[in-house]
């Protein structure tokens, strides 16, 4: 993910993420690491940290299943280490993703 914007709007994160924009508001109330900024008219406006947190939560809530209170305490205890978990595994996808592009390419030579 190229976070290259100096914020991004609920919109593009939950869409970023593939979570839905109310699971963010929820996640935003939960975390303490969450610190959306806000216009005057109250839109929320994310940053590439913000981002970063929303990844890590995302991993441990939904692909590893652990419960909000046990993320709570791993974020509180443990960001350094999940966060280069968290990286090194989009790494590995994205040149898993690479790699099935290749393999796609050389097929369709044969």
């Amino acid at each position: 993910m190229d976070l290259t914007k100096t914020y991004y709007k609920i919109a593009e994160v939950s869409e970023m993420l593939n979570v839905p924009q109310s699971t963010l508001r929820y996640w935003e109330r939960v975390f303490k690491e969450l610190s959306p900024t806000r216009t005057l008219s109250g839109r929320r406006h994310y940053t590439s940290k913000d981002i970063e947190h929303l990844e890590i939560i995302k991993f441990l809530v939904k692909d590893r299943g652990m419960r909000i209170d046990a993320v709570k305490e791993q974020m509180h205890n443990n960001l350094e280490n999940i966060s280069r978990r968290v990286s090194l595994i989009k790494t590995l996808q994205e040149a898993k993703s690479e790699l099935n592009a290749i393999l796609e390419a050389l097929k369709k030579r044969r």
